[in-house]
């Protein structure tokens, strides 16, 4: 086994892994996490909607960025960046508890209400009237059969339970940009050190220590990683560089989709193995 220099880890291993709790709030950083079906444990499973029931994000609300989550164990922490002083709870043990239909992208799926108090600040917030609700065992989202293995299913993600970029790809990206950018722009579950530049384009199946994932599709980046997560404001970049050699047809690629093919424990530092390459 090839060690990198000065470190007793595998030449590719999983440097970071990512948890984002309330979809297009703040992700929270973890030393190790739980395997799901539907993504890492506690990923995405609480979602921001209007009072239609549609889903907010970053996109259309960029104060989201602004949001940032810890996670105890009584619940979520949600403070306002430039007001930490004044967080609010979202509790595991919800004291609201009503059915409510939400949609999601093309989706309309069951979710629980939690908190009217967290409702109150949230809406304060974000300047509009919202509610937060949380996936529960009786939110059935499937994933697109197209990819899916069965009946899998998916949390409040995008599409995909889990996002792959390798550092040497974020390394290229910010070697031809005026100002770099971090990782958290793009919001990935798993980062894998030790590679070449998107060498994660190539992969088909791969395990990060005892758990097997396949790598199905590249992600389809948006607008969303032009926002800057300390301001909250909206600029040009990196999705103007990326358009420059990242644009397949009329969409740009960064970072890879993955599925789990069981359930288990991913740590900091484990050994990524590529068990199969798409070519």
């Amino acid at each position: 086994m090839d060690l990198c220099p000065h470190h007793n880890l595998p030449q590719m291993h999983l440097s970071e892994i990512w948890i984002y709790p309330v979809k297009s709030l703040g992700g929270i950083r973890l030393k190790e996490s739980q395997v799901e079906e539907e993504g890492l444990k506690y990923d995405r499973r609480w979602l921001i909607v209007d009072e239609k029931g549609t889903f907010l994000t970053q996109r259309v609300n960029a104060q989201m960025a602004l949001l940032d989550v810890q996670l105890y164990e009584e619940g979520l922490l949600i403070a306002h960046r430039y007001q930490p002083e004044r967080p609010i709870l979202i509790p595991f043990q919800r004291n609201s508890d009503a059915d409510m239909q939400v949609k999601i992208w093309k989706d309309f799926v069951t979710a629980r209400t939690v908190c009217d108090e967290a409702d109150a600040w949230l809406s304060e917030h974000l300047g509009k009237a919202v509610r937060i609700v949380e996936m529960t065992a009786n939110t059935q989202r499937k994933q697109d059969p197209m990819y899916a293995h069965g009946e899998s299913h998916v949390s409040f993600a995008d599409d995909f339970p889990f996002l792959l970029i390798s550092q040497a790809s974020l390394d290229d990206l910010n070697s031809r940009l005026a100002e770099p950018v971090t990782m958290k722009r793009f919001r990935p579950n798993f980062v894998v050190a030790g590679t070449s530049p998107y060498a994660e384009d190539q992969w088909k199946n791969i395990s990060i220590g005892d758990t097997s994932f396949e790598v199905t599709k590249p992600c389809e980046r948006c607008i969303m990683v032009t926002i800057d997560n300390k301001t909250g404001i909206k600029g040009s970049e990196p999705l103007k560089t990326l358009a420059g050699y990242r644009k397949i047809d009329r969409n740009i690629f960064f970072g890879q989709n993955v599925i789990g093919l069981g359930t288990g424990t991913v740590r900091e530092g484990d050994e990524v193995v590529l068990l199969s390459s798409k070519h």
